[in-house]
């Protein structure tokens, strides 16, 4: 054994150690915790407070079974889309050609399913590679050939528009067979039974609390063994209960309702498992490290074009998703399907916490913050406000989360 390595059991006696810490280990100011990361803390106080006002405003109505399934329903391809929009963001690029590659997507899928008579599934298949395809030409250029994503993208919104006018000869097509309407409109219903509710849909959201509390202690564990800064175990706790009555509640809403949206299992799956690759693995990292300081990324041997390829090829995938789950919903494909969606979808990725620079920001904050413009567009439809009014206060809003990075980052450039 050389002298750099160490026993096994010193890393056993270590990581024991850390486990016992994790129940005593950490701090119970508010205040402190609250102001250690104000960007990601002032989100979730954001969404409580929006959905609380606005459960008031509409008298309960907001949170019912049936509109909280709505909005799961109505907003799931935003959320798709907010999932690749991010770490577009965190490399330091912008993608603007979302909304028409979710057009193209859809036009592809209904053409063969519609129209040729393909098997619903054919259309599925034809959707993600033509997105992976124009994921590709975008990753071409702005990778190989250095040319800015705004310009690439911009160009990719006029010609994937275009192309889907061409697609469809500017005519819409529908209905898709039932087993394709499933996948935006279909719910999984009495697998466990219940009388009067879903018991699957409570199983799966408490399967869903366990995991939270689970990777949790487990990222508190890790972190007081590298010596870094965590809450009490007490107020570990609370935050997991009040996570998990959120969570329980929302389930319970939805097993009244009509069950478990199959489009929510997809998002739900598509949330893990990028969580899990922007946050650890050797890809996530270097899209931190492209977006946060490119030259130090290069001179640390990150693969720097390779990366953006493949962030655009992962965006182009996303947006085909969002595509098949749009056409879906809608049961059908039209020429000026997913106008402005990708203005939604970077809303979404600001509005979560990511960093105009770049460099900052997480999938469960574009979540976050996805479902805070859902929220608020739902709740001003339910009371009757007008569509004008409506832009108006998510262009406040959008320019709120912006200043309010900028000042988070002047603040911390000016702190001790």
């Amino acid at each position: 054994m050389t002298s750099t390595q160490r026993p096994p059991a010193e890393d056993r006696a270590e990581a024991e150690s850390a486990q016992a810490a994790a129940l005593h280990t950490g701090t119970s100011n508010l205040r402190t915790l609250v102001t250690r990361n104000v960007r990601q803390s002032g989100i979730y106080v954001a969404f409580v407070v929006i959905v609380a006002l606005f459960a008031i405003l509409t008298d309960g109505v907001l949170l019912s079974p049936g509109n909280i399934t709505n909005i799961v329903l109505q907003y799931s391809y935003i959320l798709v889309l907010a999932i690749g929009m991010v770490i577009v963001i965190i490399a330091g690029h912008i993608d603007l050609s979302v909304g028409s590659v979710v057009a193209l997507t859809g036009a592809v899928s209904a053409v063969l399913v519609i129209q040729q008579g393909y098997a619903w599934w054919v259309g599925i298949v034809a959707a993600l590679l033509v997105g992976v395809a124009v994921g590709a030409w975008h990753g071409f250029w702005v990778a190989y050939v250095g040319i800015p994503a705004f310009i690439v993208t911009l160009a990719g919104m006029l010609l994937f528009r275009g192309l889907t006018l061409q697609v469809l000869d500017n005519i819409s097509l529908s209905p898709f067979p039932s087993e394709y309407q499933r996948v935006a409109s279909g719910f999984l219903n009495g697998l466990f039974g219940g009388q009067g509710y879903d018991a699957f849909t409570l199983f799966i959201g408490a399967f869903a609390v366990a995991g939270y509390a689970v990777s949790g202690f487990r990222t508190r564990v890790a972190r007081i063994r590298y010596r870094q800064p965590v809450e009490s175990f007490p107020l570990f706790v609370t935050r997991v209960l009040a996570v998990g009555v959120v969570v329980m509640y929302f389930a319970w809403q939805l097993a009244h309702a009509r069950g478990l949206p199959i489009v929510l299992i997809i998002l739900g799956v598509l949330v893990i498992v990028y969580a899990v690759v922007t946050k650890r693995t050797v890809f996530g990292r270097q899209v931190y490290a492209i977006g946060g300081n490119l030259p130090a990324a290069l001179l640390s041997g990150v693969r720097v074009r390779t990366v953006n390829f493949w962030i655009f090829v992962n965006m182009g995938f996303l947006s085909a998703v969002a595509g098949v789950i749009y056409s879906s919903r809608s049961n059908g494909a039209q020429p000026a399907a997913g106008t402005m969606f990708e203005l939604d979808a970077i809303a979404a990725a600001f509005i979560g916490g990511a960093a105009v620079t770049g460099g900052v920001g997480t999938v469960v904050g574009a979540m976050v913050g996805g479902l805070i413009m859902a929220v608020m567009s739902n709740g001003m439809q339910l009371m009757g406000v007008d569509q004008s009014v409506q832009s108006v206060v998510k262009g406040l809003v959008l320019m709120l989360a912006v200043a309010f990075d900028i000042w988070n980052k002047r603040r911390g450039r000016s702190s001790p």
